[in-house]
């Protein structure tokens, strides 16, 4: 074991996109532990769009307070256990933070999701993406709120990230076209030829609503979005008749822009169409259909769980800056410690 506990606290509350400046660097003793507690040692962080907003507002959590190690989902090995529960050498999973150590009692983050062990034969990185929090987001999002039908034409804005790129390939699986909405002409490819979509627009360099006129001649009838603002905009403007909206992220609005004007909500009367947001969160005691299913596909090829790495616990802020400035490819994951 090292000597230290280096981490990350919140240093500042962020203007803008998120950087470094917003986080303090600190080396402290490892913690120990009491009674009914265990110590993780921390190997993979998650990156996740939702953490910009935990820093400064109250969201389905109260913002993070100022000082305190910055809270992310994570994945580890307990090195130290005095909990009826946990035991040395388990693999975990749970919100421990940007550190190397953290303590936990087995109590939710948040009132949310618990510490969990991840089951034998499944890697920390799958355990954060494909069958963590991502991959359900994706799987609910777009089955339970969604309701695609074989034959539908699905669009997904930010189709390339960790969510979106998930919900393409599960729209495929369930028979329906797909047009992925994403920045810059190297994630259109990747949408289109790893993902199998049937198309992808690039909203950086084309019109995005004549672009989802040419690709959704007979309107869009479901759109998962991760992105709000302009694009969603667009997609109101191009909705097919019982269109579904499922909202999941408004990454447009996270880095402090969010007055963005919708004009064409009044499309949702015409075309009869539904808007709902939602939270993974309330699917949690249906986590087990999701992970079987993905599972399943995954293993037959159908599903490939793109992971983006950036290593070294120094580089945390860097890495969750990836996800507002388009860098990432996938779900960004943060490597922290050797197997």
């Amino acid at each position: 074991m090292t000597e230290k506990n280096r981490g990350w606290l919140l240093a500042k509350r962020p203007i803008g996109i998120v950087g470094r400046e917003h986080f303090e660097w600190r080396e402290e003793p490892v913690p120990s532990i009491g009674e009914g507690e265990f110590l993780v040692r921390n190997r993979w962080l998650s990156c996740d769009p939702a953490q910009r907003t935990w820093m400064e507002i109250d969201t389905y959590i109260p913002r993070l307070p100022l000082g305190e190690v910055m809270a992310a989902g994570s994945a580890g090995v307990v090195v130290q256990s005095k909990h009826p529960d946990f035991e040395v050498g388990e693999l975990v999973s749970g919100a421990f933070g940007w550190q190397d150590y953290a303590v936990s009692d087995g109590s939710a983050f948040g009132g949310l999701v618990p510490p969990l062990k991840i089951p034998t034969g499944v890697d920390p990185p799958t355990a954060l993406s494909l069958f963590g929090i991502t991959g359900l987001t994706a799987y609910f999002g777009l089955l339970d709120v969604g309701e695609p039908k074989a034959g539908e034409t699905v669009v997904v804005s930010g189709a390339a990230g960790g969510v979106g790129s998930i919900v393409c390939q599960i729209a495929k699986v369930k028979g329906c076209r797909v047009i992925g909405i994403v920045g810059g002409a190297r994630k259109c490819r990747w949408v289109r030829e790893e993902l199998n979509a049937d198309d992808a627009i690039d909203y950086k360099s084309e019109d995005l609503p004549i672009r989802l006129g040419e690709t959704c001649p007979n309107g869009i009838d479901v759109f998962f979005d991760n992105v709000g603002g302009e694009v969603l905009d667009a997609a109101l403007a191009n909705l097919a008749v019982g269109a579904r909206i499922a909202l999941c992220g408004f990454v447009s609005g996270y880095s402090g822009i969010r007055r963005t004007a919708i004009g064409n909500l009044y499309n949702l009367i015409l075309q009869r169409g539904t808007v709902r947001g939602f939270l993974v969160f309330d699917y949690l005691d249906r986590a087990m259909e999701a992970i079987g299913a993905l599972a399943g596909w995954a293993g037959e090829g159908k599903i490939k769980n793109q992971i983006d790495v950036v290593e070294g616990l120094e580089n945390a802020p860097d890495a969750l800056r990836r996800l507002f400035t388009g860098e990432n490819l996938g779900k960004q994951l943060v490597k922290i410690a050797d197997e």
